[in-house]
């Protein structure tokens, strides 16, 4: 498989790519959306690793880009920053995963199996679905709340306020959720609320 990687620090696109290549990818490096863009019709059918934060175009508005022009390879972005929100974006925009820096071999193999996963069957299988709702049932009432209030974008802070509660015992709620969920990180929780559709859900409920 082709990973397309995009990152303007040298060190981490050097040390990512040399990665990749001893797992037997065809790795392609850019330092800036922009040069990815510049080739982007000609580009090895693959999978974009993108970091979020980018000098001019954004990671996000890259994979926007991509999408609006009809390019639909599989997008996993990085970033060392993160942010629930951009989590958030990246999901509904049609982000793989999120992987938040410095990640390990074993999280990136993980993201990018999912893209090849996808890339094979573009639809999230129905097994999935049954199997991500299964894991939300053992959620209790507010520990769903927590999660409904990451999917919305918002930081633990803004959770605590709307459910009246202290942000300590957000943490706690959030934790628990993670081990029920059997996540690791806020990338993996979403992309169990992705598949399950609560994301579907709360855009029906803004409108």
């Amino acid at each position: 498989m082709h990973i397309h990687i995009v990152d303007d620090d040298a060190e981490i696109l050097e040390s990512v790519a040399f990665m990749l290549r001893a797992e037997g990818y065809n790795v392609h490096r850019y330092h800036s959306a922009e040069q990815l863009l510049e080739g982007f019709r000609n580009m090895k059918s693959g999978c974009l690793l993108v970091d979020l934060r980018l000098p001019g175009m954004s990671g996000l508005a890259l994979q926007k880009y991509l999408h609006e022009h009809e390019c639909d390879f599989p997008v996993v972005l990085m970033t060392g920053h993160g942010e629930v929100s951009s989590a958030v974006r990246a999901m509904k925009e049609g982000a793989v995963d999120f992987l938040e820096k410095p990640f390990s071999k074993s999280d990136l193999m993980a993201a990018l199996g999912a893209a090849s996963e996808l890339m094979t069957h573009p639809q999230a299988s129905s097994k999935e679905r049954r199997d991500a709702e299964e894991k939300l049932e053992h959620l209790t009432k507010r520990e769903h709340q927590v999660l409904e209030g990451l999917v919305k974008g918002h930081p633990n802070k803004t959770i605590a306020y709307d459910l009246g509660i202290s942000p300590r015992t957000i943490e706690v709620h959030r934790a628990n959720a993670m081990k029920k969920l059997e996540v690791q990180n806020l990338s993996e929780m979403l992309h169990i609320a992705f598949v399950a559709g609560m994301m579907d859900h709360q855009d029906d409920a803004a409108a």
